[in-house]
């Protein structure tokens, strides 16, 4: 970590309730149909709501309220807090610097005569004029006042060159859960399968944003921009092949690498015109390769295995991806199993519906997709697995409770050993 200081910032509180969180020192509104938006409510529940905003915007001098004073505004709407941004943002507030009582409730209305609930009020209040789904930069208002105001992230109030990194990071990670379209948009039901605005409603009840990790943990962010840092050589906010190979000490094969690079997984042209990945980017590959059960990763990987892109895995592209593993064996003084002798295991452990033919949904149904994909490009994985007792694999998938997904048990023990890693280059540079 020689080439990021990291600049450990403690912003523990009395209480327990923060956690020590860790800034890096210098890197660098739609109106949806009625038959998308839920249930309407009846008039007299209109008008009590109505009533309860003009109640609290008598608090405020001339009943004008400004992006703070939103938060009060969101609750007498029956809103969850952190909603006071696209709240004053839609009202016209971003132009004046206030919204008045008068113009919120013409705005509030609108919204409630097309939208019935918390999804489709979401996304009327976030989106573009005449679109129902939300865009990437749709969420920077909402997230940029999560950083300026959450109690959790007052330490970056010092670090503005850190907001947009670590609104990036939140950004992606929304998109990689909920977006299970991959169309780049959200959509009303997407949203409202997802538990994003569950999870955003709690950031108001939770004063240690660490706690929050789905979608909002700053140690979360910290690991991803950190493991980032540490390929991007020239710091450009970019890597290449090269870069991403030396990925966790070269454990991808070449072969997966390039398919990486070939567009199989992200958006837009530059990728393969200029064969680099960005950050943005890379937050996906990361949680793909760090937790291949999560059902965007099998997918993930999935559209980088299915090189001619037909939805099915032939016998002929594992047979490409597992040469390179071999050859990587041998080199090691490893005798390799032979192709058939693995596809016979490979297609034991799948099950496929259409013998011989490995699709998506083989892959998602048969919960073993992790074992599937590092077998086939990531040796260190694989040999992991071929150590391992099929008894505990087999114990693992049997767990009823509420287990840690594999990412985020890969990125507390990450945080752990970069605190460590730190505090101990502190006590070497202070003699």
């Amino acid at each position: 970590m020689s080439n990021i200081q990291l600049g450990l910032k403690s912003c523990q509180t009395n209480g327990g309730t923060s956690s020590t969180c860790t800034p890096l020192a210098n890197p660098t509104a739609a109106q949806p149909s009625s038959s998308q938006s839920g249930l309407p409510n009846c008039a007299a529940n209109y008008d009590e709501a109505i009533a309860k905003i003009e109640a609290a915007f008598t608090e405020f001098e001339e009943e004008k309220a400004d992006i703070y004073e939103m938060g009060k505004i969101a609750k007498a709407c029956g809103c969850p807090l952190y909603w006071k941004a696209p709240m004053f943002i839609c009202a016209g507030g971003e132009r004046t610097g206030f919204v008045s009582v008068h113009s919120f409730i013409a705005t509030w209305r609108k919204l409630l005569h097309s939208c019935y609930d918390d999804a489709s009020k979401f996304v009327y209040l976030l989106a573009k004029p005449g679109c129902n789904y939300l865009e990437q930069e749709d969420f920077i208002p909402l997230l940029q006042d999560i950083v300026d105001t959450h109690s959790g992230l007052t330490f970056l109030k010092d670090a503005p060159e850190f907001h947009s990194r670590y609104i990036t990071t939140v950004i992606q990670r929304i998109f990689y859960t909920v977006n299970r379209s991959w169309t780049g948009k959200i959509n009303m039901t997407e949203l409202r399968r997802s538990n994003f605005l569950q999870t955003l409603a709690l950031l108001e009840e939770e004063d240690d944003i660490n706690q929050i990790t789905d979608y909002f943990s700053y140690e979360h962010f910290y690991v991803i921009y950190c493991k980032f840092w540490e390929l991007d050589a020239d710091h450009d906010l970019f890597i290449d092949p090269k870069d991403l190979a030396r990925y966790n000490d070269h454990a991808s094969s070449s072969r997966i690498i390039e398919r990486l690079f070939s567009g199989a997984v992200t958006r837009g042209n530059s990728v393969q015109r200029e064969g680099r990945m960005s950050y943005a980017e890379f937050v996906w590959f990361l949680i793909s390769e760090e937790d291949k059960k999560n059902p965007t990763s099998v997918e993930y990987w999935f559209r980088c295995m299915d090189m001619d892109g037909d939805g099915v895995l032939s016998m002929f592209e594992l047979e490409f991806f597992y040469e390179e593993q071999c050859e990587r064996m041998e080199g090691m003084g490893i005798e390799p199993l032979p192709f058939q002798d693995l596809l016979c295991q490979m297609l034991d452990l799948v099950k496929p519906e259409c013998p011989g033919k490995i699709t998506l949904r083989d892959l998602k149904r048969c919960r073993m997709a992790h074992i599937f994909y590092d077998t086939f490009f990531n040796l260190e994985k694989y040999l992991d697995h071929e150590q391992r007792d099929p008894f505990a694999v087999q114990k693992d998938l049997d767990s009823d409770g509420p287990e840690p997904s594999d990412w985020d048990k890969y990125a507390a023990e990450e945080y752990e050993i970069l605190v460590a890693e730190e505090t101990a280059n502190e006590q070497l540079r202070e003699g």
